[in-house]
């Protein structure tokens, strides 16, 4: 798998990024076994990983920090994402949170469990509309000067958002971590695909298969767009899930696998070989929305 510049000022990165945000959905598994999938990425050429504070309650960045200790991989390499920001409270409803000081504390902690002194790349995560927008900014670039922070990205924020941060900071926002796929366009849609590029940069498309839905969903639309996936990866020797994450990868962005089954990883860096035709790549776009 090829490796690329995350934006002009980012760092390089492979095409499919891995991240760990299904892990507690599907049961914490062991240490284990994320060092069984950490290490089967890297062998398929993906060297990105992605996470945030509250994955797995923090166990995970945890269990990947072991992977130093244990010599069983080596900082330089892998390039790493966290995040932090959203919180969910005891009563199960999601916050956020973007003071200087949660941030702060949130990177110290991300270091420290992930046994690195610096992130390549650290996403302010979500909106919080009741924080001081410039404080969070010094609190970035702070982060920035000391060293613990090599790029700064945001995650889930719309256009206006995304603009309001750039023109404070002076350091460049390098990505935004966004839900993308054939099933939900809307950031393509409402811009903030072309406002990514625009600033020269690569979005990160997280649930590239809609949650599964491109693979397993029953209603019309899924079973319409599935079965031409389908069809179309005969022509590719390529199966449904490999045509979708290749819709994305043509479109410039950069899908972030989550599943915990090797064939389905196998799958998302196989795509990297498909090239749809132009009147494909608009058919499925038009197939989605059906």
């Amino acid at each position: 798998m090829q490796q690329v510049y995350l934006s002009d000022s980012g760092p390089k990165v492979s095409e499919a990024i891995y991240g760990f945000w299904r892990w507690k959905n599907e049961g914490l598994p062991t240490s284990e076994h994320l060092a069984k999938t950490v290490t089967y990425c890297l062998d398929l050429g993906i060297n990105t990983f992605d996470h945030a504070d509250h994955y797995g309650e923090g166990y995970i960045e945890q269990y990947f920090g072991n992977l130093f200790i244990c010599n069983k991989i080596k900082r330089s390499d892998v390039i790493l994402f966290s995040k932090a920001g959203r919180l969910r409270s005891a009563a199960g409803f999601t916050y956020y949170n973007s003071s200087p000081d949660h941030l702060f504390q949130s990177v110290d902690t991300s270091l420290e469990r992930l046994c690195t002194d610096y992130l390549d790349v650290f996403l302010l995560e979500g909106v919080d509309h009741l924080s001081n927008i410039e404080a969070t900014a010094e609190a970035l670039k702070t982060l920035v000067k000391q060293g613990k922070v090599r790029s700064i990205g945001v995650s889930d924020v719309n256009v206006f958002r995304h603009q309001q941060l750039a023109s404070i900071l002076n350091v460049p926002i390098v990505t935004n971590h966004i839900e993308l796929n054939l099933l939900n366009t809307a950031a393509l849609d409402d811009g903030r695909v072309d406002f990514i590029k625009q600033r020269f940069s690569k979005p990160l498309a997280s649930a590239p298969l809609a949650d599964g839905r491109i693979l397993t969903g029953t209603a019309p639309r899924e079973v319409l767009l599935r079965n031409r996936l389908h069809e179309i990866g005969l022509k590719y020797n390529a199966n449904v899930e490999e045509v979708a994450v290749a819709w994305l990868l043509q479109l410039g962005t950069l899908p972030i696998i989550g599943s915990l089954s090797e064939a389905r990883i196998k799958n998302a860096a196989s795509a990297t070989n498909i090239r749809l035709t132009q009147e494909e790549w608009y058919e499925l776009y038009a197939l989605g929305k059906f």
